[in-house]
């Protein structure tokens, strides 16, 4: 018999509704932002969800495991932005990435999850799948530009990909203002473009002229 959209065997072959895992997922990121991980208990997601603490601790043993899954559906890859320039790429997805009715919801997730990423490991390994796809755009975005022959194929494209996330994450932290698409914009024009062009500038040529005698 085949399982019907929407729900899954569990353990002892019981049948159960998916669509409630994203649900819960969903209340223990919101509860992270809000109070932090080292808060965050398995109750309060309950509670959050309108669920039971066993039909939590059927899906996942510890907040660890639960926090960790939630981190690796977070996100879809969508397409990214080809308008047929550089700028223009970078610009639609700082739009994207930026724009919205939370706009640094993941800024407030890293923050509410400072202190126990850096002492887990494993949790630190899966809350990494929150920067790729963004960073993938960028190389993406990058390669395109290449292609064009806009700009040289830059030393090291993952540092360039880094810069948009991570000074969005610093003016979060230092100001407490959350990025936008125009901050995203002053980014791309005065530091992300200059550093491309950098990274890409040619070697200066060594001089032919002879060496003077002593």
């Amino acid at each position: 018999m085949s399982v019907s959209q929407g729900s899954e065997r569990g353990h002892g072959g019981r049948s159960r509704d998916i669509s409630r895992d994203d649900v819960l997922r969903r209340a223990a990121l919101d509860l992270v932002t809000e109070i932090g991980y080292d808060r965050m208990t398995m109750d309060a997601v309950a509670a959050r969800a309108g669920a039971g603490k066993a039909t939590v601790y059927r899906r996942w043993s510890n907040k660890a495991e639960l926090v960790g899954d939630a981190l690796a559906h977070e996100h879809v890859d969508g397409e990214v932005p080809d308008t047929g320039s550089l700028r223009g790429d970078l610009a639609a997805l700082g739009d994207y990435l930026f724009s919205g009715q939370d706009p640094f919801y993941k800024a407030r997730l890293i923050t509410g999850m400072a202190s126990a990423l850096l002492a887990d490991t494993e949790l630190r390994q899966a809350f990494a799948t929150l920067a790729p796809p963004a960073e993938r755009a960028v190389v993406t975005i990058i390669d395109r530009a290449v292609a064009r022959d806009e700009i040289a194929a830059p030393a090291d494209p993952a540092l360039m990909a880094a810069i948009l996330p991570a000074l969005g994450l610093h003016r979060l932290i230092f100001t407490g203002a959350g990025p936008d698409p125009d901050y995203a914009a002053a980014v791309i024009d005065n530091v992300l473009l200059p550093a491309l062009s950098a990274s890409c500038a040619p070697e200066p040529r060594e001089s032919t002229r002879p060496a003077r005698e002593a």
